[in-house]
């Protein structure tokens, strides 16, 4: 019989009950958007991880960046048996009963890209620390407007956990370090997870600011759809642009120095998620802090405080390096 993990609390408060498999399993993804290029190109290094490891991948991704979207797949992962759910929460919190319901069929529970409530999971792993990627972020814009003038961050959706606490960590900078005192925060605004929004939400920023000196868009589809808006204008002189999003689709304006993009190497975060999750299954990691565990060519990686993996330090991307990305 395959040994059990008693229920207990973690360092991130998560309770897990699932059992020890015995060798590779079954992972089932469910990315926030499945018209998303980022999650295509992190299920690239998940599959490339699989074709090392054995195992199986199944990837449901829904059509509308939603809470009430995932958790119909969250359900079609427990009807089909999968051994593990890795998730990017689209709402930390509601879809914590759902993924508390999973773990109770015996199915471990995945965080990547974006956490969801640490009692709902057992692991997250972070492209990142998010401190990092807010100050990043906040620093390259700074250093484009002269740290002195309004800006604007033009977020996914308001229940987006990942870029929530890169805000937050922004809001804290400004207030803090003397640096940024001469910037001001004017607006938070949300494209929704398209691209014709995000157009839109960066021409309306514009118009409703007119003394806007730049915009922070910490989503991957936003980033490229706000530099070709602003282009489009004829406003990218005058308006400065940062955030994190696929190198490849901003390498025009990154090449320019309109744009900064603090960035990963994206197949590499799919790639580790799917490592962690073969690795937690099969009890070869404990959801705890301190506890090791090695992924492939990556090397070996350490569970942090409240059950976090990070996969290593942002990049900004810049003319000199911008043909080393991959995505």
């Amino acid at each position: 019989m395959q040994a059990m993990i008693a229920c207990a609390l973690m360092s991130g408060g998560a309770a897990t009950a699932a059992e020890c498999r015995k060798g590779p399993v079954t992972v089932g993804y469910i990315p926030k958007l499945d018209t998303d290029p980022f999650f295509q190109s992190a299920n690239t290094g998940a599959q490339k991880a699989q074709s090392e490891i054995g195992g199986k991948i199944v990837l449901q991704a829904p059509s509308q960046a939603t809470a009430e979207a995932q958790i119909a797949f969250i359900n079609n992962m427990v009807t089909q048996g999968v051994d593990v759910i890795a998730i990017s929460g689209n709402d930390a919190n509601a879809l914590a009963p759902a993924l508390r319901r999973a773990e109770a069929q015996n199915i471990w529970v995945i965080a990547y890209d974006s956490d969801v409530a640490p009692k709902a999971r057992s692991l997250f792993v972070n492209q990142a620390k998010s401190e990092l990627l807010g100050e990043e972020m906040l620093q390259s814009l700074g250093k484009a407007i002269n740290y002195d003038g309004q800006f604007a961050i033009l977020s996914s959706t308001p229940t987006a956990s990942n870029q929530n606490k890169w805000i937050a960590n922004m809001r804290e900078t400004i207030a803090h370090d003397p640096k940024f005192a001469k910037m001001k925060l004017v607006q938070v605004a949300y494209g929704q997870e398209s691209e014709q929004i995000n157009q839109q939400q960066t021409l309306a920023l514009v118009q409703a600011f007119p003394q806007l000196k730049g915009i922070i868009v910490p989503a991957g589809i936003g980033l490229p759809a706000a530099a070709r808006a602003l282009d489009q204008a004829g406003l990218l002189s005058k308006i400065k642009l940062s955030g994190l999003g696929p190198v490849t689709l901003v390498k025009k304006y990154v090449s320019q120095g309109s744009v900064s993009d603090v960035w990963w190497n994206v197949p590499d975060l799919g790639y580790l998620s799917y490592y962690t999750a073969q690795a937690l299954a099969q009890c070869k990691v404990k959801p705890v802090e301190g506890a090791t565990f090695t992924a492939g060519h990556l090397g070996q990686y350490t569970v942090g405080a409240g059950g976090i993996v990070i996969l290593g330090a942002p990049v900004v991307a810049t003319a000199a390096n911008v043909d080393s990305f991959p995505f």
